[in-house]
């Protein structure tokens, strides 16, 4: 049981095979159709005490070989002497002590908001993202040029959100092109990007800049890991805050991207906007937007039995190039633009992703898909 951004009483349990992956769909059909055979009686409670005593429950200290295992993969001697100042907010989540340490071998001034630990998060959902993180964000502007980066994990450290010098929010989307340029070009580490289906095109650009592969997999971490595995990937990432890189656990790690992030800023001896800058010039520019609208079971059947009924050949003005039904339903159009519907797997939305080569086309490509969607209900 984690301390994850869904609600409690989902009692939501993650299962990881013991190289850190999750298990594909196969293996957690099966796990769900064991758990749901089973009836209340067959159901054991142990107390704890006696749980540890007959040795079903073990208590391991896994503090200190986690932090050297990631300082052997990080170069904590190219940060020292960089003299950077980071501020970090935990969001009242794991990661305070792992990523503290790190950052003090790393000799990086680092400056902690919420950071108790505290299971109601503060009253706030442990998301590190735009709406969440104002007070990391108005200290980076308000510090007058000291901090270099803000950074920010999520409840069980999983997930990971970066603010730039200026207190500018980064998106996942261009934290990930940013990494792959860095360990590609500066680190030497020669390989594809795997992506899911709701992650930006722009890492296709950048991968087919390199001459390497990128490969499009379905939402879920398990399949970016699977995906990397299948082409020997030097990044996978997601467009809501998780990425791992090869080396490294085949499972999302905030507190690894995060010292990953400082790495590059000190080996580069450039900021987070003049990174991007430079990225955007081999790649272009694309925008993103999202949105969610609550769902139900009617829904589920309705929304694919029209796109089946209306064979899709535009969007707006907009001619469609080709569907893919990979995960939901994604209609690629002209220059890597797209428009993705997707039922949730966790809870009861439907999902909508867009992108396009201006912010104006993207809210036009979103409200399209929304009218989509409004006039079927």
């Amino acid at each position: 049981m984690t301390s994850s951004h869904n609600p409690p009483e989902w009692n939501g349990i993650k299962v990881f095979r013991a190289d850190g992956s999750l298990p594909l769909d196969d293996e957690t059909d099966r796990y769900q159709d064991e758990a749901n055979a089973m009836s209340v009686d067959d159901v054991i409670t142990l107390d704890l005490d006696l749980a540890r005593a007959a040795g079903v429950v073990v208590d391991r200290t896994l503090t200190d070989p986690y932090i050297d295992a990631i300082e052997k993969i990080v170069d904590v001697d190219a940060v020292r002497g960089s003299e950077l100042q980071v501020v970090v907010d935990p969001m009242y989540g794991t990661s305070q002590l792992t990523l503290g340490t790190i950052l003090g071998d790393m000799r990086v001034r680092a400056e902690f908001i919420h950071a108790q630990h505290n299971p109601l998060f503060g009253g706030i959902a442990p998301a590190p993202d735009l709406q969440r993180l104002s007070a990391l964000i108005e200290m980076i502007r308000s510090g007058g040029g000291r901090y270099a980066l803000g950074m920010a994990t999520d409840g069980d450290s999983d997930r990971i959100g970066i603010v730039d010098e200026t207190g500018e929010y980064i998106t996942t989307n261009d934290l990930l092109l940013l990494l792959y340029w860095y360990l590609h070009e500066v680190r030497g580490e020669k390989g594809g990007v795997v992506r899911n289906l709701a992650t930006t095109h722009l890492l296709d650009r950048l991968a087919a800049h390199f001459g390497e592969e990128s490969r499009e997999v379905k939402v879920g971490f398990k399949h970016v890991t699977a995906g990397m595995e299948e082409i020997d990937a030097v990044l996978g990432g997601e467009s809501s805050g998780g990425l791992t890189i090869r080396g490294w656990i085949l499972g999302k790690d905030g507190i690894f991207a995060c010292a990953l992030v400082v790495e590059m800023l000190a080996r580069t001896g450039k900021r987070i906007s003049e990174l991007r800058e430079m990225i955007y010039a081999i790649t272009g520019r694309l925008y993103t937007l999202e949105a969610g609208v609550p769902s139900t079971p009617e829904m589920r059947i309705a929304v694919p039995r029209r796109l089946e009924a209306e064979p899709l050949t535009h969007v707006g003005p907009y001619p469609v190039v080709s569907v893919s039904h990979l995960d939901g339903t994604k209609i690629l159009l002209e220059n890597d633009n797209w428009a993705l519907l997707r039922f949730s797997g966790t809870e009861p939305v439907l999902r909508m992703f867009v992108e396009a080569d201006s912010p104006e086309k993207a809210e036009e490509l979103l409200d399209w898909l929304k009218g989509f969607v409004t006039a079927g209900v």
